[in-house]
């Protein structure tokens, strides 16, 4: 018996202690996202003021990879110290009514705005460069997107090479995973 409880104590000191609460719209919250207005053009600005990345997250509520992310990925330490510290998170309901107002100037509810976009899985990241012209949409301006849930390593390298701005050298993204990877194995 005393055995089974040192297992059961061992087992939750290692769990993170920082998991994602679901908010009244039945979507994770994290300390590191943003409450904003949700025009564009506005939290890229503010994101550029702070010297950070502006990310957003296409999300829905009961979405099972959008929590495998927030409790399996988001909560390392490592990671999520990252994105706090380098990103600028702006959260996207899939099927909310929030009006947004993309770079070119459209302002829709999220969920038109999101098939404006044409994003069909959730959660959806994708990463903007520091200047977007208005006349483009956030899907045409992004430089990387994450589709779906993706584990540790993954989203970890490419956090660092949007923030390295890998998007702009000769190293596709997949090269620079497989080389960090092989790096943090060993």
């Amino acid at each position: 018996m005393l055995r089974l409880i040192t297992l059961l104590t061992a087992f939750w000191l290692v769990l993170p202690a920082t998991a994602a609460e679901l908010g009244d719209d039945g979507l994770h919250k994290t300390p590191w996202m943003r409450d904003t207005f949700k025009d564009l053009t506005e939290d890229l600005e503010e994101a550029n003021s702070e010297g950070k990345r502006l990310m957003i997250m296409v999300e829905q509520r009961g979405c099972i990879y959008c929590t495998k992310m927030h409790e399996e990925v988001f909560v390392i330490p490592e990671i999520e110290q990252f994105i706090q510290d380098n990103f600028f998170v702006v959260q996207i309901n899939m099927f909310g009514d929030i009006e947004v107002t993309d770079f070119d100037g459209t302002a829709l509810p999220e969920k038109d705005m999101v098939k404006r976009w044409g994003a069909l899985f959730t959660p959806s990241i994708y990463f903007f460069p520091e200047e977007v012209s208005d006349d483009v949409m956030a899907t045409q301006a992004a430089v990387a997107n994450m589709p779906g849930a993706f584990g540790r390593w993954t989203t970890f390298n490419m956090l660092n090479w949007v923030v390295e701005k890998g998007y702009d050298g000769d190293e596709p993204f997949q090269k620079y995973h497989a080389r960090k990877f092989e790096e943090q194995k060993g």
